[in-house]
């Protein structure tokens, strides 16, 4: 190898570690942001107003979990203090990954997130990469999106989430991933190259239900660990037997004769005349309620992106929860009552889907819940199986009001819904 080639090698290697500048004009940025977020709230009006806690969290992916708030860098899960600062401004940025502070000397510091991980930028010292940030993610701009800087806050609050590998709702409340939940952030994760951040947990996955809710097994999972694994692997996986072996324990027949069922396509068949007696479709608890169209929708969906054979058909039946699978078989769907108020309000996640699903079927519904703050877009509230102690380090009133933020079904629904839009 001539030296010259070295030589370019040696540069190429030194740029690609060269920490980034600071962010020229984050007041620009800022302003940016909240003309897109005015614009969003100009066509969803329907609004949720959250406690005021300024506040930003650092650590996309797998990386050291980290809160700015009040002049403090600290570690999200520890509460040890990485810096503080005595500031006299501080400009939270979300859509720049990025907080701003002017100290009381008149000096600037500036923590920013970026695809190698957290930089903080300190007078008289070179940049510096925290401590347990580095590692590799993919932060797509969406320039091309009408909403490009409210979907990198979104896609924030997902990545957010990831945490030792392990995709959860929000990492400070819930200590395990659902599938329900990790399967929408495998969506986001997909379209914007960051697959590698959950492939190790998919690839560990042995048992079908997460299990969540009071030990329930839910057979809506039997799709969605169907799906995580057709992300990152095949047929192979060992989940899949184990996935199928179950099925059999939620299946029930359609009745002998003219059965209330819509005929669908076969995975692997084309379309019958008609429907077959012996045709199956899934039953059992799903958030504590039968939800027969939304669980064989799953599983339909999760043999069919593993390729695998199926003898399932959607029951023609009400199924409240039969509109949050917006992305396939919207015509196997009986319409009825929408989800209230109060569930958009605690599970906003609901409402944003139901919102896609009604877009995608001709009838455009803006029922989606912004919220009021320009950080965090997400949250849930009044949820069954969060441990909302884990709030109290960001304040002690969201334990109390049950409040946790951002969340990441919320979130990648929002994201999804907006992507898809343009």
């Amino acid at each position: 190898m001539s030296k010259a080639l070295l030589f370019f090698l040696f540069m190429t290697a030194a740029q690609a570690q060269k920490a980034p500048v600071m962010h020229p004009d984050p007041q620009g940025a800022l302003a940016v942001y909240r003309q897109n977020l005015a614009l969003l709230r100009q066509e969803y009006t329907r609004q949720r107003e959250l406690p005021d806690l300024p506040f930003f969290l650092f650590g996309m992916g797998n990386r050291t979990k980290l809160i700015y708030q009040q002049g403090r860098l600290v570690e999200a899960l520890t509460g040890h203090i990485v810096e503080q600062w005595r500031v006299q401004q501080a400009l939270i940025v979300p859509s720049e990954y990025l907080v701003h502070l002017t100290l009381m000397d008149s000096t600037t510091v500036q923590l920013r997130e970026d695809e190698t991980g957290v930089w903080m930028y300190q007078p008289g010292k070179a940049p510096q990469l925290v401590k347990g940030t580095r590692s590799r993610i993919s932060l797509p701009a969406f320039s091309d999106k009408k909403y490009g800087p409210v979907l990198r806050v979104l896609h924030h609050e997902v990545l957010i989430n990831v945490i030792g590998g392990k995709p959860v709702p929000n990492f400070l409340v819930y200590a395990t991933p659902w599938f329900r939940d990790a399967a929408l952030m495998g969506m986001v994760m997909q379209q914007t190259s960051n697959l590698h951040l959950i492939r190790d947990w998919i690839l560990k996955i042995r048992d079908p239900f997460d299990r969540n809710n009071h030990g329930i097994s839910e057979p809506d999972n039997l799709g969605q660990v169907l799906y995580l694994v057709s992300l990152v692997s095949d047929q192979k996986h060992p989940a899949v037997r184990m996935v199928l072996d179950s099925v059999q324990r939620f299946s029930k027949p359609f009745p002998a004769g003219p059965a209330d069922t819509v005929t669908v396509r076969s995975v692997s068949q084309p379309s019958p005349a008609s429907l077959s007696p012996q045709a199956l479709y899934l039953t059992g608890q799903t958030d504590y309620a039968e939800h027969p169209v939304y669980q064989t929708k799953w599983l339909k969906f999760g043999m069919q992106s593993l390729g695998l054979p199926d003898s399932f058909s959607i029951p023609k039946v009400y199924d409240s929860y039969s509109a949050l699978f917006w992305w396939a078989y919207t015509d196997q769907h009986v319409p009825g009552k929408e989800f209230d108020e109060g569930s958009g309000k605690n599970y906003p996640y609901l409402v944003w889907a139901e919102d896609h699903f009604n877009r995608r079927t001709g009838t455009p519904t803006r029922r989606g819940l912004v919220g009021n703050l320009s950080y965090p877009l997400s949250w849930e509230q009044q949820a069954s199986n969060a441990r909302y102690a884990g709030m109290t380090i960001l304040d002690k009133s969201l334990m109390k009001q049950k409040l946790s933020f951002p969340h990441t079904w919320h979130a990648a629904e929002m994201f999804l819904f907006l992507a898809d839009s343009q």
